[in-house]
């Protein structure tokens, strides 16, 4: 008798369901429609300036992507690592240097780096060819992750501790790359790099990739203290395809 019950039930709710089925085609209607809006984006930054930036014309620009452990709304911690500490110190770079923070609990966003760099080119003496992007740790994987959403805005790209998508690399196989990370890094395995490298490869490109063999998650206080680290970038430019 029971079993009758079920099944009478389930044959009601079907019927009912059918029949509001049948109702909703002769009723809704999908109209099309398109979004045409403006997102705020609001990004604290360090921002250097060459000690001659008014003696030249054009000057190529370095992105630098902090780690996980720098964000927030405190721009000193972003002076812990990399070139903001270099500069902080007393250091000249030959480039104009941007440095901004990522928010607590956030990830880099390429739409935002993106608007970051338009809103400098438009306010300094940024040459459009060679702007350069670096990051360590969470900004290694910030930096592959950018190269991928803008492959045609940077002349080089240094990611440091870093990987990503091997799909990724497909948007970029055409952009000088060198990436870095420490042999004994438990924090990332090496692999993730070799991966990402190993796949421009594959595509055609032609990345370098530097292995220390005796570093761990720090692989980035050897990078930024080459002077060689540097003189690559600079001899960087973008084959333009905009």
């Amino acid at each position: 008798m029971k079993y009758c019950q079920t099944a009478f039930l389930i044959l009601a709710a079907i019927s009912y369901l059918s029949d509001v089925a049948v109702s909703d085609e002769q009723t809704v209607v999908q109209t099309a429609a398109k979004l045409n809006t403006h997102v705020k984006v609001q990004m604290g930054y360090l921002l250097y300036l060459p000690k001659d930036y008014d003696k030249q014309e054009l000057w190529p620009l370095l992105l630098f992507l902090h780690g996980a452990g720098e964000r927030g709304d405190d721009l000193e911690l972003v002076k812990k690592h990399g070139p903001p500490k270099l500069i902080a110190a007393g250091k000249d770079f030959p480039f104009i240097v941007v440095s901004p923070q990522c928010p607590k609990e956030r990830w880099w966003e390429p739409i935002e780096l993106v608007a970051l760099l338009d809103e400098l080119s438009s306010k300094y003496k940024v040459d459009s060819d060679r702007i350069y992007v670096t990051g360590l740790s969470m900004g290694g994987f910030g930096s592959w992750r950018l190269a991928s959403y803008a492959p045609d805005k940077f002349a080089a790209i240094a990611p440091i501790c870093g990987g990503g998508e091997k799909y990724w690399t497909r948007r970029f196989a055409h952009l000088p790359v060198w990436a870095f990370h420490g042999a004994k890094d438990t924090g990332v395995p090496p692999e993730r790099s070799q991966m990402m490298v190993d796949e421009l490869k594959k595509k055609g490109g032609n990345p370098k990739l530097t292995i220390y063999p005796e570093s761990g998650h720090d692989s980035w206080t050897e990078t930024y203290n080459n002077p060689k680290f540097y003189e690559w970038l600079l001899v960087q430019k973008r084959n333009s395809k905009e």
